[in-house]
């Protein structure tokens, strides 16, 4: 399988069919901050509203289905696995109905009938075996959203976006932003340069992934015959050989660069001269007013 084709992940995807390639990139450098940035400090509702808003808008960018699904619901599932295992490790397993304490301390301490917990369930014993007790508390399922949705939305927004801008965009708004910072003499040009090269490497990356996989798969190793320390020894090998493949690119990279005398950087020459219509006019009004909505939203609700 071509993971440079099947898992367009971190790479932009050429084509004018979605109306997300229209918008100016600094407003969507914006967008990406507001679902990178909101989530910090919020509630469950503002958390699980930014998900749904999210899907809503992969559905409606008009993106080609092969370009985006599979990487969607491999997330999606990652993302519920890793809150579900959330839950259960942060959820009280101790019973409340404990000897140890005084039952009608909680009672005298909080004064009110709040429940703690909103999934209780009594131990059980099967057989020679004993299940439970184990209380669902209020908390356990807040961290639960809080890590599985910050998750979809720092992965998604962020793929959204490569997928539908330019890297070298990218690159100048940042610039476009970071001007200011010019005047005080850091290094701006330098910094965004290497990021061009970081994001222009991810493909890279997936390309020695997918040729250590194939590797494997020609080899047509049986772990089952080998063992389990066996295995775990050749997934070690091939993890070494993905990072040593990896390290390898680097450094020709790096020699390629060397190799030139001057190298003149400005991201200036980065600029798209692209033509503006009613189209681009509308799509970049629309987006600075749901800029302006989602700040309002999240000072209104988003709040813990």
């Amino acid at each position: 399988m071509n993971i440079l084709t099947k898992f367009s992940v971190g790479q932009y995807v050429d084509g004018n069919r979605s109306w997300l390639r229209i918008i100016d990139a600094r407003l969507k450098i914006i967008v990406v901050l507001i679902f990178l940035i909101t989530p910090i400090w919020a509630g469950p509702l503002w958390r699980v509203s930014l998900v749904f808003c999210l899907m809503f808008l992969t559905f409606v960018s008009l993106l080609p289905s092969r370009v985006w699904w599979r990487s969607f619901v491999f997330l999606v599932g990652l993302s519920l696995l890793v809150g579900f295992l959330s839950l259960i490790a942060s959820s009280d397993i101790q019973s409340l109905d404990s000897s140890i304490r005084d039952p009608n301390e909680l009672n005298l301490i909080l004064g009110s009938q709040e429940k703690w917990n909103i999934l209780e369930i009594p131990s059980k014993k099967i057989g020679i075996l004993t299940f439970g007790p184990f209380n669902l508390s209020k908390k356990a399922f807040e961290l639960g959203i809080k890590t599985s949705t910050l998750l979809f939305t720092v992965i998604h927004s962020v793929n959204l976006m490569l997928l539908t801008t330019l890297q070298e965009d990218i690159v100048w708004a940042l610039s476009w932003f970071m001007n200011p910072l010019r005047k005080v003499g850091l290094p701006i040009d330098k910094w965004l340069i290497q990021l061009l090269l970081a994001l222009r490497f991810i493909p890279l990356v997936q390309e020695e992934f997918q040729n250590i996989l194939k590797s494997v798969s020609v080899r047509s190793i049986n772990l089952r015959r080998l063992g389990f320390k066996k295995s775990i020894n050749v997934l070690l090998t091939m993890i070494e050989r993905l990072f040593l493949n990896i390290f390898l690119r680097i450094d020709q990279g790096a020699d390629s660069l060397l190799s030139k005398k001057n190298i003149i950087i400005n991201t200036n020459r980065f600029r798209t001269s692209d033509k503006k219509n009613s189209l681009t006019f509308i799509l970049n009004s629309l987006s600075i007013f749901f800029i302006c909505i989602a700040i309002f939203l999240r000072k209104q609700y988003g709040a813990l």
